[in-house]
């Protein structure tokens, strides 16, 4: 088989994989209410593939190195959120929307420009969430309209991973894992779930969904740094193994600590 249409047909694969693992997050999401939906949300539902799929194709050097660079646009992306939910109260979705994503283009743009250590991408989510979280927490508390699925949606959000999937895949080789690192982290179910639910349900629903993400955003950025150390320690499949159990277990942690705040 010529090798042409041998990476075409892997990179087919990988992008049906992770396809397959943003439609079964995304039923769940949209069954669970907001601060469920907001945890599974936070979960590595685009970056996980992304960057297991780098871990086929690259050494542990590449994998740590990229981690270093997705540390700081976990940052950026709080940011994306905040501007979101802030405009979102009163604006239509093109204008929030777009106003979120150009500020994590701009935010990611600067941090391209730097070598980033594992103490200064800590630095940066320690003062971005310290800054945001407070903020975004007069908006987490809406009543949340029913949320009817509609036939395009779930088709709509694994394109969307899909294809990030596959320009992080293909370009990786090129542009290498600073850049990677960056695209991989793009916050492709924040923008998903802005465009399908604020033309349903409107903008400060819409806008709680992405405001209860807060937390679980931090405890992603944790996973960040917890594989960039463990993949050169241990190797790419335990550190990101090791990153995804972070996330699992801060989130879960998050959902028993708001049932004890509920029952009482």
């Amino acid at each position: 088989m010529p090798p042409e249409l041998t990476f075409l047909l892997f990179l087919l694969l990988r992008m049906a994989i992770a396809a397959a693992f943003v439609v079964t997050a995304s039923i769940i999401t949209e069954r669970s209410g907001p601060v469920i939906g907001a945890l599974v949300a936070t979960l590595p539902i685009s970056a996980g593939p992304s960057y297991v799929f780098l871990a086929l194709d690259h050494d542990a050097a590449f994998i740590a190195q990229g981690a270093l660079a997705s540390l700081p646009v976990n940052a950026a992306t709080i940011f994306l959120g905040l501007t979101y939910v802030v405009l979102a109260q009163r604006r239509n979705l093109i204008v929030s929307c777009g106003a979120a994503i150009a500020v994590w283009i701009a935010l990611a743009s600067i941090i391209r420009q730097f070598d980033w250590s594992l103490t200064a991408g800590l630095a940066a989510n320690l003062i971005a969430f310290g800054i945001c979280i407070p903020l975004l927490a007069r908006y987490r508390q809406v009543k949340m309209p029913l949320v009817t699925l509609r036939w395009y949606d779930i088709p709509f959000r694994a394109a969307l991973v899909a294809t990030l999937v596959a320009i992080v895949v293909s370009t990786s080789g090129w542009v290498g894992p600073r850049v990677s690192g960056i695209i991989a982290l793009y916050p492709i179910v924040f923008t998903s779930m802005m465009v399908i639910l604020h033309p349903r349900i409107g903008g400060p629903p819409t806008a709680a969904v992405i405001a209860n993400s807060a937390w679980g955003l931090l405890g992603f950025g944790m996973a960040i740094a917890v594989m960039h150390v463990a993949v050169v320690q241990l190797g790419s499949p335990v550190g990101l193994t090791l990153a995804l159990a972070t996330c699992v277990t801060w989130n879960l942690t998050l959902w028993r600590r708001g049932r004890r705040k509920a029952a009482h």
